[in-house]
């Protein structure tokens, strides 16, 4: 066989480490935490925000979120706040489902090698129940991730506390690892680790021109254009 004859070599990877977000990235549950949001607020006497504006928060820590959508509503109401927006979500919690072509992607990127992880400003029991909701749960979608980190056991987006623990735990440089989420919060925490990023435009920052600010590598407007650019 002469050099013309052989077949090219495998494209180098680029990355060893790729970090999800959850909600709006992996899982469309971002109109259910909105409107879940909206009702709350309501319950305990405030000025319901706007779906924008609840979809906004979407990505932060559960309190500062809800703070935060929710200006009116004293610091005293908080946890009672925060108990509404949980009633309210756990009661569709299981009406919920992976975006269109999640899976596919994640079993082959699992299968190319590369190790996969969460970070998402949910709770740890937030992310556990969702995991171990029956949809997910006849997926094992659980056995697809080497690992995961939630805002409450480090520290709530865009600190990149998540991500340096996700690197650390598997020896992963940052310039090997890449964030995707949907929102502004994802990317800017991605940039405050000094991790490349990628943006996507059908979460919960459906406008996705400030994206510009913290340069992503792509903006992808579907699960399909996200699969075929990661693995391209």
């Amino acid at each position: 066989m002469t050099h013309l004859d052989t077949p090219p070599a495998p494209q180098a990877r680029r990355f060893d480490l790729i970090c999800f977000d959850w909600d709006g990235t992996l899982f469309d549950s971002t109109a259910i935490i909105a409107r879940s949001i909206q009702q709350a607020v309501t319950d305990v006497g405030g000025a319901p925000p706007t779906l924008e504006q609840a979809a906004y928060v979407i990505g932060m820590p559960l309190v500062p979120a809800l703070a935060a959508a929710a200006p009116d509503v004293p610091p005293a109401r908080y946890r009672e706040l925060a108990g509404r927006y949980r009633a309210h979500y756990m009661a569709h919690q299981n009406d919920l489902s992976l975006f269109p072509g999640v899976l596919p992607m994640l079993c082959d990127l699992r299968a190319r090698g590369y190790r996969l992880a969460v970070a998402t400003g949910k709770t740890r029991r937030g992310l556990d129940e969702v995991l171990q909701s029956r949809p997910l749960q006849d997926l094992r979608l659980l056995d697809l991730f080497d690992g995961s980190r939630t805002a409450d056991e480090t520290a709530g987006k865009p600190d990149p506390l998540m991500l340096h623990e996700l690197m650390q735990q598997f020896g992963v440089p940052p310039a090997r690892t890449l964030m995707i989420g949907d929102t502004t919060h994802d990317l800017q925490m991605a940039q405050n680790a000094g991790c490349p990023s990628i943006g996507v435009s059908y979460g919960a920052h459906g406008d996705s021109s400030a994206f510009a600010a913290f340069a992503p590598l792509l903006v992808a407007d579907s699960v399909a254009a996200l699969h075929r650019w990661l693995i391209g």
